[in-house]
């Protein structure tokens, strides 16, 4: 799978921190658990809204990662940047993609019918990497994957009289891209040409950033915003994102978008309890069926490698 030089430098100082299947399978279910705190988070906002809560986001994720890379990889990162890959590229604009859209999503719909629409990331992810790189997936994963979606379908079909039409959409552009990321970076790994995806994750919150700035004005965040979307760049989005990278060596993509569904029920349980908007019983039974399908198709995985 990807092989960064973040991971590489990780691994080379602290020879423990060796990534076994299983231990990926546990990182990237505490990766999902922070990505999961955006929804409540934004509903504690005081006064920033939009694309605001975008840029300070997006910003507060690049300063975050201005430290994290130097500490690691030293300053020449930087010049690695400078010397990346089409595929590097198109990998940083993807994440400014996901950035971007999911916070303005936030800000359109309710956290259930984000996080839902977001779930058809196994199913964009297994169908990208089949089409353009031949990426075999094993059948245990497309049950997985479908009766997942299943319960996705089955929870989103009581949101769509309440959802906004212009929050879904914006939603979806937060799979796709997902989808196009894994499979992009994927290939030209195949090809020989590994992508840094770390530095990928910096490009794409700058590129969010530069994106952002125009729409953002006149600021209105409060230092109680400022201090709650401080946490969402480092807690909520660098530490995992650099996180998801470090799993992506060992997990296959559909794996890790499948193990990803977990931000959907855990979004949706924190939103309830932290912000008090109450799933109904569709979300609760579907979510069941997803958290099911992803416990099946680990077990079975286990059991296969033993």
């Amino acid at each position: 799978m990807i092989r960064d030089f973040f991971v590489a430098r990780v691994l080379k100082t602290c020879s423990f921190m060796k990534l076994t299947h299983n231990r990926a399978v546990v990182l990237m279910v505490a990766v999902a658990l922070m990505w999961s705190t955006a929804g409540v988070i934004t509903r504690h906002l005081e006064s920033a809204r939009s694309f605001e809560i975008t840029f300070w986001r997006s910003a507060f994720t690049a300063l975050s990662l201005l430290v994290i890379l130097p500490f690691f990889q030293g300053r020449q990162v930087f010049r690695q940047i400078r010397r990346g890959t089409v595929a590097f590229w198109i990998s940083g604009v993807c994440w400014s993609v996901m950035f971007t859209a999911f916070m303005v999503a936030l800000t359109l719909t309710s956290v259930a019918n984000v996080l839902v629409t977001m779930s058809i990331g196994p199913l964009l992810t297994a169908l990208l990497a089949r089409i353009f790189i031949g990426h075999r997936i094993p059948t245990r994963t497309w049950i997985a994957i479908v009766v997942a979606g299943a319960g996705i379908v089955y929870m989103y079909a009581s949101q769509v009289g309440d959802a906004s039409l212009a929050g879904t959409l914006v939603t979806l552009c937060v799979p796709l891209a997902g989808a196009l990321n894994w499979t992009v970076t994927q290939h030209s790994h195949a090809q020989g040409h590994d992508v840094d995806l770390v530095p990928a994750v910096l490009v794409g919150a700058v590129i969010s950033v530069g994106l952002t700035l125009p729409l953002a004005f006149p600021f209105q965040a409060t230092s109680h915003d400022l201090a709650l979307l401080a946490f969402l760049g480092l807690g909520q989005l660098a530490i995992p994102c650099v996180l998801s990278v470090i799993c992506a060596r060992v997990l296959k993509a559909p794996e890790i978008s499948l193990l990803a569904l977990l931000e959907v029920i855990f979004g949706i349980l924190l939103a309830w309890v932290g912000a008090h908007e109450v799933p109904g019983a569709s979300v609760l039974t579907g979510g069941a069926v997803v958290i099911g399908a992803l416990v099946v198709n680990e077990l079975i995985g286990w059991r296969n490698r033993r």
